[in-house]
């Protein structure tokens, strides 16, 4: 690069800003684009890097050789830190009544999702609808692909009652150990840091080593320090956004990569918890991992991004703001759409003198994805479950509906099974006349 003169630096002034064409550019994207007029690519990168200055705070974490990590805050930061303020510590958008009322069935709903999307972004193996009808009827998992997602789920069940409590290295080994319980080829790993460095994250396609983890030997103190940095509130000095401090300590987990396996599953779930901790409350109804699958190799761009950038989070940082919001998109979305179905069903069970007021929400919920899933079954345990009622409660729902020849009965061992029939909607028709 030339000597930066005072006349070269006039030229790079106009061209001094952290977004280049509006975007948080590292290194290796900037190089491909063309320069502006009378700049190097290398001159242009300066005067990028030089406007990012201002807007960067170092972090109390460290990276392998000991140098701290920092963060900047350019307007896509705060862009995004403003909707998710918005978004998921304040009220839901539209039918807020639907998901306090439901609140539940969405949740287990939610947990369900996190936990099968989770444990496939790790190599579990099996189809969401076997994996959910596993959760929700309490069936005990049949391999490892089923362990891992019930692991998952009991994990982020466990998660929610530490919300108001600190983070210790213990939890995040007790942690680990129920996020890992029989899958792990080694049983001394699970619940335990690695015992030596010959983890690495490598890239599927060529076995090519993407990143080396610090040493096993430092694992307890950087732990130490991570419970810490988890556990500073708005007091501490310099404050650091809520939703900044949950993603990385995702981002820590996962650089550190403590653990033999599961450092992904661990990092998620303690991302969860460290929302929830500051007000979040929306974010118990979504799923981050259904968002990541659909484009892992994003994610691990992220990573890579900070590291060969002088430890620079900002670009796991905004891969993951903008991941939470698509996560809350997605969940408004879902809830419209649960809103629109139920109320189509209950415009159809009105339609008759005879059935109306007949059903009460959660028969019109199960009718209502009976609907849309011909052939399933439904359990009384499973049924309870989902609304946190009592069993005879629930037993009372289904043979109320099967005698309404709504849902045909089948017994499978001692428990009884309730299956939605091929002409459940012709049924519900003609019911409706």
């Amino acid at each position: 690069m030339k000597a930066l003169t005072p006349d070269r630096m006039s030229q790079l002034l106009p061209h001094m800003t952290p977004l280049p064409g509006g975007k948080y550019l590292h290194w290796d994207e900037l190089r491909r684009r063309p320069t502006p007029e009378g700049l190097t690519h290398a001159e242009w990168w300066a005067a990028v890097t030089l406007s990012r200055g201002a807007l960067v705070q170092t972090l109390p974490l460290k990276d392998k050789q000991g140098e701290p990590f920092m963060f900047a805050t350019p307007a896509p930061v705060t862009i995004d830190l403003h909707h998710i303020d918005r978004d998921a510590a304040g009220q839901i958008r539209g039918e807020g009544d639907t998901l306090k009322t439901d609140s539940h069935r969405f949740l287990i709903s939610s947990l369900i999702e996190e936990a099968i999307t989770s444990s496939q972004l790790e190599g579990a193996a099996t189809t969401r609808k076997v994996a959910a009808a596993m959760l929700r009827s309490g069936r005990r998992p049949r391999d490892i692909s089923e362990r891992m997602i019930f692991n998952n789920y009991q994990a982020m069940e466990h998660l929610r009652s530490l919300r108001d409590e600190p983070l210790t290295p213990d939890h995040v080994l007790a942690l680990h150990r129920m996020l890992s319980e029989d899958t792990l080829e080694d049983a001394a790993d699970v619940g335990c840091y690695r015992r030596n460095d010959s983890v690495q994250v490598v890239d599927v396609r060529d076995n090519t080593a993407l990143h080396v983890p610090p040493s096993h030997t430092e694992l307890p103190e950087r732990m130490q320090r991570l419970c810490d940095f988890a556990n500073a509130d708005e007091q501490s000095q310099p404050f650091i956004h809520p939703v900044i401090r949950a993603v990385l300590l995702h981002f820590m987990i996962g650089y550190d990569h403590p653990f033999a396996d599961g450092n992904g599953r661990t990092a998620r779930a303690l991302f969860y918890w460290s929302m929830a901790r500051s007000g979040y409350w929306l974010m118990e109804y979504t799923s981050i991992s259904h968002i990541l699958r659909k484009a892992p190799v994003k994610y691990m761009r992220a990573y890579l991004h900070t590291e060969t950038d002088k430890n620079d989070t900002t670009y796991f940082l905004l891969h993951q703001l903008q991941t939470i919001r698509q996560a809350i998109a997605a969940l408004h979305a879902y809830v419209d759409r649960k809103v629109t179905e139920q109320r189509e069903t209950q415009q159809l069970l009105s339609r008759s003198a005879a059935l109306r007021g007949r059903f009460n929400h959660r028969q019109v919920a199960l009718l209502n994805h009976a609907l849309r899933n011909t052939g399933e079954g439904y359990r009384v345990d499973a049924h309870q479950r989902s609304h946190a009622v009592a069993y005879q409660t629930a037993r009372s729902d289904l043979l109320t509906l099967a005698e309404l020849n709504l849902l045909e009965v089948t017994r499978q061992g001692n428990a009884f099974v309730f299956y939605a029939p091929d002409d459940l909607r012709k049924r519900l028709g003609k019911m409706a006349k």
